[in-house]
């Protein structure tokens, strides 16, 4: 998933980038108020981590935005202040979460992935996909008790799509939330292409995947009740 780190205590904002991309998300950093806003009306996040403490303004001011060219971006904020009003508002506000500093870094993977259950509506540990089933916290593709071995990308790309399931997303989402870029031409199209090829060889080899839907001309759903 693709996730902005909105922060100016450098050392903090890359700890915490570092941290999630060994958790498989990808994240961009902005350090000031001014780039953050910038950030968001230009790409789309699944998550975005606003500190309230920054160099040019304050981080609330920011939420206003993020609603407007994300409305569907959840949002954490971070700050050291621990007054009730700024929480309070802040939630108001339409933030999903709020976590004072210092935090671990465990404690905010663990916060994102309860916001991702509750906006998915995740409430068993073995999602089923046809006749497969996926573990998102694992990071496992099973059949029975075997196991499917995808590569990283591949299971980024299953696992978004199963998350959307029944939605069309095009290859510039797909892109932009799991490489953290746009498919601007033919080559990033084909690339993402050439994944979901990948994908049903791996998966047809055990069972039907047409649950896994090409859209032509836009892109791919995963059709399933």
């Amino acid at each position: 998933m693709h996730v902005l780190i909105v922060e100016d205590e450098k050392t903090l904002a890359y700890e915490m980038a570092d941290f999630l991309k060994k958790a498989f998300y990808v994240c961009d950093l902005a350090h000031t108020l001014e780039k953050g806003i910038e950030s968001v009306s230009i790409n789309r996040y699944d998550f975005i981590l606003i500190d309230l403490g920054l160099p040019d303004g304050d981080g609330l001011d920011m939420l206003h935005q993020v609603k407007a060219y994300n409305p569907e971006a959840a949002i954490i904020i971070l700050t050291a202040r621990g007054n009730l009003e700024d929480r309070v508002k802040g939630l108001d506000l339409g933030a999903d979460d709020y976590l004072a500093k210092p935090f671990y870094l465990l404690e905010l993977q663990s916060r994102m992935q309860a916001i991702a259950r509750r906006k998915f509506n995740i409430k068993e540990e073995l999602i089923p996909l046809g006749d497969f089933q996926v573990d998102l916290q694992k990071r496992l593709l099973l059949y029975g008790h075997e196991t499917i071995e995808l590569s990283r990308k591949e299971f980024d790309l299953l696992s978004y799509l199963l998350l959307h399931k029944n939605r069309v997303l095009t290859r510039m989402q797909l892109s932009e939330h799991i490489w953290g870029t746009l498919a601007v031409d033919d080559f990033d199209s084909n690339y993402i292409d050439a994944h979901i090829k990948n994908i049903r060889k791996k998966l047809n080899a055990w069972a039907s995947t047409d649950w896994l839907e090409t859209v032509r001309g836009v892109g791919y759903r995963i059709k399933i009740q």
